[in-house]
């Protein structure tokens, strides 16, 4: 029997996008720089786990993390080169969701 090998860049990319919420921060910050508060507030993370992860992705070169000294403090997050190179691979997720996934809301009228 012949077993392909997984690619580790592959692999490493999947672990990435599979940590969870980071998707979903990612693809809210396609619509544009946003402040924390509005990516939580949008996204429904908690804040300790969103700043998690807006370190690793700003650790990782996907966000960018911008701050300007004013009083009080301005801190507004948005997607590097490398996290817009992203998008075509999102939406694709987005259209086979519409598509192949069915939602709670879906499921309860299929039991009426």
């Amino acid at each position: 029997m012949k077993y392909s090998t997984i690619c580790p860049k592959f692999e490493k990319a999947i672990s990435l996008l599979s940590q969870r919420w980071t998707g979903l921060v990612i693809y809210q910050l396609l619509l544009g720089t946003q402040r924390f508060s509005e990516i939580q507030s949008a996204v429904g993370i908690s804040g300790k786990v969103l700043s998690d992860r807006l370190k690793d992705l700003e650790s990782q070169g996907i966000v960018k993390r911008e701050v300007f000294p004013e009083t009080p403090v301005i801190i507004e997050y948005s997607l590097t080169e490398k996290g817009h190179a992203m998008a075509p691979v999102l939406k694709e997720i987005e259209n086979w969701s519409q598509h192949w996934v069915t939602s709670e809301e879906d499921a309860s009228h299929e039991l009426d």
